[in-house]
């Protein structure tokens, strides 16, 4: 306990001797935690809104007029025995069925018909988005008698697929960016506490102080640094989320199947970035300048 007692004394006498640069950390980290938590935020819904995107991405197998029931189920067993195409996610959409659709959506275009020139067809829906295009070449050199016409909206499934790629390397970077710019920050501050402190520090070495005592009070004072600064970030964070996001929703379709990280989780990873970082940062200077 007196060491413990004596670790927090010294970190905090240290932070109290270089309070413009602690502070000047601490508002560091929390610019950085709660632009990391904005972008954690918004990250994760983008990324549930492009996998939902994703997920509405599906393959349509037209089947050809000409073609019998046998040769129809001879498709069928090829797309189920296919590992991509989800299980349950092959449903038969009949003549009938592609008229009923058809008159639904343009009721004017189907007005006046007098027969029904719709085909037939199977939608696919795949495991993963990304295997939709894979599928359809799958169907098409089958060369199956049953199939006529194959088609998966390229354009829009290559759009929304590399929108999905675009946020993830977006969102990545930016979190590193952020995370190492808090770092550099804790790892000056201490590097000027260990300066500062130097010529005490070389007689606590000649009195037979160990490394890690000596260590102990700059890697508290980092930890320190990056908590307050990361609960700093959490506390603006919650404000900022009650405010704007009623604001937000009310401008946006509001889907039930995309929705952010968790609140409580984003705080979690927060705190814990923040002592994470000051650990780190306090760790990389007193590796390199307090050579004792």
């Amino acid at each position: 306990m007196t060491r413990i007692r004596t670790l927090f004394a010294e970190a905090l006498r240290s932070i109290g001797a270089n309070v413009s640069t602690t502070v000047a950390s601490a508002v560091s980290v929390l610019i950085g935690m709660f632009l990391i938590g904005v972008f954690i935020g918004l990250g994760t819904w983008l990324v549930s809104w492009s996998d939902d995107k994703k997920r509405e991405l599906a393959v349509h197998v037209f089947i050809s007029e000409s073609a019998t029931q046998k040769q129809i189920n001879q498709l069928r067993v090829l797309l189920e025995s296919d590992e991509r195409v989800k299980p349950g996610g092959i449903t038969f959409c009949s003549k009938a069925c592609a008229l009923g659709i058809m008159r639904k959506r343009n009721p004017e275009l189907t007005a006046n018909l007098v027969s029904n020139p719709l085909p037939a067809s199977f939608d696919v829906i795949p495991v993963k988005g990304e295997d939709t295009e894979a599928i359809a070449v799958s169907v098409n050199k089958s060369k199956l008698a049953a199939v006529d016409t194959v088609r998966y909206g390229k354009e829009v499934s290559e759009r929304i697929l590399a929108i999905a790629r675009a946020i993830q390397i977006v969102f990545l970077i930016a979190v590193i960016v952020l995370l190492a710019a808090s770092t550099i920050m804790i790892a000056n501050t201490i590097r000027l506490s260990v300066h500062a402190r130097r010529r005490e520090i070389e007689v606590m070495k000649l009195v037979g102080a160990s490394n890690w005592y000596v260590r102990g009070p700059f890697m508290l004072e980092g930890l320190l640094t990056g908590l307050a600064g990361s609960i700093a970030a959490v506390a603006l964070l919650f404000v900022s989320r009650e405010i704007a996001i009623p604001q937000i929703l009310g401008h946006i379709q509001d889907d039930a199947d995309v929705r952010a990280l968790a609140f409580a989780w984003t705080a979690a990873i927060l705190i814990m970035g923040g002592l994470a970082i000051g650990a780190l940062g306090s760790g990389l200077t007193l590796r390199r300048f307090l050579r004792v």
